[in-house]
């Protein structure tokens, strides 16, 4: 946690502006992909980043402007917490959807003009949000089924894993670090009362975001096996 916390703030100090964060993933993206492809895949992160800040302006909540580390991804700072789980889900979720718009938008211009770099952005598009949806927090997933039930964690713990023998990574390991203390708090049950009212929601609530998380999760799973099979032909 040590190192996470170095990395973080070593990342702020080189926050003078949203853009040089973002500069510094273009370049280091396109040493592997090329400028084009990192400068697209760098604004769809934005667009999905830009999505938790609009919803956190718009519950009144003071939040900063995204930072980006290459190869990790990209976080706005809320400098005060959410007062409930439903405003934690509502911010949640809002990123998710921003981002899918963003790779929709790619997806049907890929379609109008052939382009197979689009279609390659469209597709990283929807995996980064449905990989964002895992429901174990810190991903955004985490978040919103938090409002739905806490206990949903038990069963992204194991998706982290099984993803890592699909595809080892050092960053499925990091957040796996990171969930950890939300799993144990999930094992445990949430005691206190202050826990328990910070995840208190009514039965309409939770039904929503189900709806919303369940369809906006197989909306971007059937995008993602649609396109896998033309990617190979594509790049």
């Amino acid at each position: 946690m040590k190192l996470l916390l170095l990395l973080l703030n070593g990342a702020k100090l080189g926050k003078l502006l949203t853009g040089g964060t973002m500069l510094l993933s273009v370049v280091a993206y396109a040493f592997v992909f090329g400028w084009r492809y990192a400068a697209g895949f760098v604004g769809l992160i934005l667009v999905h980043e830009m999505g938790h800040y609009v919803a956190a302006r718009r519950r009144g909540l003071d939040v900063g402007a995204p930072t980006f580390i290459p190869f990790v991804g990209a976080w706005i700072e809320l400098k005060e917490q959410p007062r409930d789980a439903e405003t934690e889900a509502y911010i949640g979720m809002a990123g998710p959807l921003a981002g899918s718009l963003g790779a929709l938008a790619c997806y049907y211009a890929a379609r109008a003009t052939g382009s197979d770099l689009l279609l390659a952005l469209a597709y990283a598009g929807f995996f980064l949000n449905l990989f964002n949806l895992i429901p174990v927090s810190p991903f955004d997933g985490g978040r919103i089924s938090a409002v739905i039930s806490p206990r949903l964690w038990l069963l992204g713990a194991p998706l982290l894993v099984g993803l890592f023998f699909w595809r080892p990574s050092p960053l499925l390991i990091l957040m796996a670090i990171l969930a950890a203390p939300k799993v144990m708090e999930a094992l445990r049950g949430f005691r206190s009362a202050e826990q328990q009212a910070y995840y208190l929601a009514d039965a309409e609530t939770r039904l929503s975001y189900a709806v919303l998380y369940l369809g906006l999760a197989g909306f971007l799973a059937v995008m993602c096996h649609e396109l896998h099979a033309e990617l190979p032909r594509a790049f």
